[in-house]
């Protein structure tokens, strides 16, 4: 049985190391989706080599279907939507010589206060003298220009700032606005966001009925949504005391026992958790093997909630089965008192007295006085009779 038992353990620790690792242990992947890009307008930026560039929210699909929206960060790279790209630590951006090394965090700050992370209502209400508000147009122009002025060094032309695509002036001035803003003193940075991950540790573990078998360690930068529990009737997830847990009560760093009553059979349950948390806002892409097939590298800007998950499980065996005990039942003693005996004992005999006991009674020195007195009387007798025969 313990063998057969342990082979199980292993064989469910196998089956659940896959949803117990990382979520984001594998490298995040997609490509540029161009059916789903928003086009803004054209823009005019100081650089005699560009010109006017089209700007555009790109389109991106990660493997996994989720859809994001990208803008680029590296404008004299083309890009090529054939290639798949990889998610990267900024660290990693390919040109060593960027400004987009020392302005990350100034980019991610135009991210997440620019076009889409702010709606276009929030960006009109904060500019009220555009001209019937913020469109998209112009607000993609902007932030995408804004990027750029970071990323790459180059700055809108302030007496042209957009170009002849049905742009007109008032657009232009819209656009300069919002552009002024991202870029301006307002923008102190925001640090680089750690990707979300969620991860159950270990993947199993075995042990015995009547007691708490564990603890599993959540670590998770997101907020768990779920609590699915595959577990036999009576068995609890619960912390070290005994306490149940809940989806709501489980953050990082939380450990989680299955409790099994002691009346358990042999047995196995599992778990998962659930985090739905969204790719982050300024994460970057790099196209795969860069050094050979070079494409425009780009920044995360609209983002989706993701789903993960990971989940752990155990084995226990029934507790030992106490064979019931057997009184045993001593009869009790019956003592037997011996017969009594009534002996009537005879009358103590006077024993003589020892020389070293104190007297008591009569002397012993009367008979002796009396023999003496006897013997005397004998012989003045005797002297009488003789002293009468002469006579």
């Amino acid at each position: 049985m313990p063998n057969r038992i342990a082979a199980a353990v292993v064989g469910a620790a196998a089956l659940l190391l896959a949803s117990g690792a990382p979520a984001t242990a594998e490298p995040v992947t997609g490509s540029v989706d161009p059916d789903a890009n928003v086009i803004g307008y054209l823009v005019n930026v100081g650089d005699d080599w560009l010109g006017t560039i089209p700007t555009n929210l790109l389109g991106f699909a990660l493997s996994d279907g989720t859809k994001l929206g990208m803008y680029c960060v590296e404008i004299h790279t083309d890009i090529d939507d054939e290639r798949d790209m990889v998610e990267q630590p900024w660290d990693h951006y390919p040109d060593e010589d960027s400004p987009f090394h020392e302005n990350r965090a100034k980019i991610n700050w135009v991210l997440h206060h620019g076009y889409p992370a702010q709606s276009l209502a929030a960006l009109t209400a904060r500019f009220p003298a555009a001209h019937d508000g913020i469109d998209v147009f112009e607000a993609v122009a902007a932030t995408q220009a804004a990027v750029w002025h970071f990323s790459d060094g180059v700055d809108l032309d302030r007496t042209d700032p957009l170009s002849g695509d049905g742009s007109d002036e008032q657009d232009a001035v819209d656009a300069l606005a919002l552009y002024d803003y991202l870029t301006g003193a307002e923008n102190t940075g925001i640090g680089e966001q750690s990707a979300p991950a969620l991860a159950v540790s270990p993947a199993g573990l075995s042990g015995a009925a009547g007691g708490r078998i564990g603890p599993f360690t959540v670590t998770t930068s997101g907020t768990i949504e779920e609590l699915t529990a595959n577990l036999p009737d009576g068995v609890k997830i619960t912390d070290a005391d005994g306490t149940e847990w809940t989806a709501a009560t489980i953050t990082d760093g939380a450990e989680l026992f299955l409790d099994v009553p002691e009346g358990a059979a042999d047995g196995a349950g599992s778990f998962e958790l659930t985090v739905s948390s969204a790719v982050d806002t300024g994460r970057l892409f790099v196209g795969q093997d860069y050094a050979r097939h070079p494409t425009q590298s780009l920044i995360v800007a609209k983002s989706e909630k993701t789903t993960l998950t990971a989940g752990a499980g155990a084995e226990w065996t029934a507790a030992p089965t106490t064979p019931p005990t057997t009184a045993t039942t001593t009869p009790p003693t019956t003592t037997t008192a011996p017969p009594v005996t009534t002996t009537t004992e005879a009358a103590p005999v006077p024993q003589p007295k020892n020389d070293d006991l104190a007297e008591t009674g009569a002397s012993v020195f009367a008979p002796i006085l009396i023999g003496l007195l006897l013997v005397g009387g004998g012989i003045g007798t005797m002297l009488v009779i003789r002293h009468r025969k002469p006579a």
